[in-house]
């Protein structure tokens, strides 16, 4: 998380001519540091009128539904920490755990700017979560399996190979697929932005409208875990599409520059691409309206994945 807490302030120093990220220590390496030691030394405050019990858990549910998902995220062929049969549907199932942080964050709050930015997430991360488990859906159909590791074998061999141009499928049938898989492709890194609150899809925070959403009222060590379980959450979405769709710790030569230490750097590396390209968007692209974010979940995402649902399954019964 402080890694990429740390490339986030370093792009936008870079886009927007920051000083802190661009001075600080050597190339502000020491300023993830400071901030997180600043946070950790602030008075945790908790509001009177608040309710206590539910305000103290809110952070620690979002941050248990966040890590959650790593323990079946394959990091190369030899690591993965749990290596269940269920992979995708266990990392859909823990982030929705998510939801119920953030809800119970808003209302513990008794703060109306927290519990409008908690309905706004809660009707958000719900809406994108049914498309994403249907991109999911398309990568399970053609890998015939949801276990991580095995979809990750599925696509061994190169670049050739990976879902999102097909798949090591006979040649008819891979260049049937490409066009339903490439758009599948879009839609999951799509809606992993709008899961991980990220701009345009950044509602439930919107400090324009509603001062800081969900966490307005939380301070300190509380404030710090939302924090550091957004960005982690930013990695864990990027680490399931690179999986599901680009080879995950598969290299893109094939043979060359592959194994279980190769694959680690393989994985990570691309982790990180879609991180860095969450973190253009953030700082290129202006916030959506309520009405446009759910508008292009139920009317744009959902009739063009149930299209290449349907596609898919005919092309994979020739």
């Amino acid at each position: 998380a402080l890694v990429t807490l740390y490339m986030e302030m370093k792009v936008s120093a870079h886009i927007q001519d920051r000083l802190a990220y661009m001075y600080t220590g050597w190339h502000g390496v020491l300023q993830p540091v400071a901030d997180i030691l600043k946070l950790v030394q602030k008075e945790d405050t908790i509001p009177a009128a608040a309710d206590k019990p539910l305000f103290i858990l809110a952070p620690y549910l979002v941050f248990i539904g966040t890590y959650a998902g790593f323990a079946a995220l394959p990091f190369s062929s030899l690591y993965v920490g749990s290596d269940i049969n269920i992979g995708a549907l266990y990392i859909i199932a823990v982030s929705s755990i998510v939801v119920v942080g953030i809800l119970m964050a808003g209302w513990a709050s008794n703060n109306k700017w927290s519990l409008f930015g908690a309905m706004r997430s809660a009707a958000q991360l719900v809406s994108y979560e049914i498309p994403s488990a249907l991109a999911i859906l398309v990568a399970v159909m053609i890998t015939g399996s949801m276990n991580l590791q095995e979809i990750n074998h599925f696509q061994e061999g190169g670049i050739q190979n990976w879902l999102v141009f097909g798949g090591p499928l006979p040649l008819v049938q891979k260049l049937l697929l490409m066009p339903f898989t490439l758009v599948t492709f879009f839609i999951l890194f799509v809606a992993s932005l709008a899961e991980v609150n990220r701009t345009p899809f950044d509602l439930p925070e919107a400090e324009s409208e509603l001062v800081q959403g969900f966490n307005t009222e939380y301070s300190g060590m509380k404030f710090a875990i939302f924090y550091m379980a957004e960005y982690a959450n930013m990695f864990l979405v990027s680490g399931v599409a690179a999986t599901l769709f680009l080879g995950g710790w598969g290299s893109p030569f094939g043979s060359f520059m592959s194994g279980p230490i190769w694959g680690v750097f393989w994985f990570v590396a691309k982790g990180m691409a879609f991180v860095f390209v969450q973190i253009w968007l953030r700082w290129t692209l202006p916030r959506l309206r309520v009405d446009q974010l759910m508008y292009a979940s139920w009317k744009v995402m959902m009739p063009f994945l149930f299209v290449c649902i349907l596609a898919v399954g005919m092309i994979l019964s020739l």
